[in-house]
């Protein structure tokens, strides 16, 4: 009888380790069980994403707001079209903000930050962002620098 309590014991540590292995799984893909907060959509236009992803953090301020949901291209202007779901709460994002996509530390994931404009309007459900600046490109920059340009 001594015996099958300690399996079952056992067992029951094992099912702990696993359930704790699963939340530090969802945690760490920022994938997590509770609901999502909701959000509207809005859109930025780059010349280059350099290894911007969907599911990316969108901040401000430092402040995660909200993230990438889509990447396409523009068939007709041939620039990556960012769709961005930003979390209602956040609605005083002023209409002439730029997005500049950042490096978190020097080979870090990238993220688009919002530069805040002086708008007194704010953006809404389906606008694009005024300004954008596109990721930079290390390798393009050396080359410029070796070449002379």
């Amino acid at each position: 009888m001594r015996q099958r309590t300690v399996e079952i014991v056992v067992g029951g540590f094992v099912l702990v380790g696993l359930g704790a292995l699963l939340v530090l799984a969802l945690q760490v893909s920022g994938l997590s069980p509770k609901s999502a907060e909701s959000s509207y959509r809005v859109y930025a236009n780059f010349n280059d994403i350099g290894g911007l992803s969907v599911r990316g953090q969108v901040s401000l301020a430092g402040v995660t707001i909200g993230r990438i949901t889509d990447i396409q291209l523009d068939p007709e202007t041939y620039q990556a079209r960012v769709e961005m779901a930003i979390n209602e709460s956040v609605d005083i994002i002023p209409s002439d903000s730029s997005a500049i996509i950042r490096t978190a530390g020097l080979l870090g994931e990238k993220y688009i930050d919002v530069s805040v404009g002086a708008d007194e309007t704010y953006m809404k459900q389906g606008d694009t962002f005024y300004g954008t600046q596109s990721a930079l490109n290390i390798e393009r920059l050396i080359s410029n620098f070796a070449s002379g340009k």
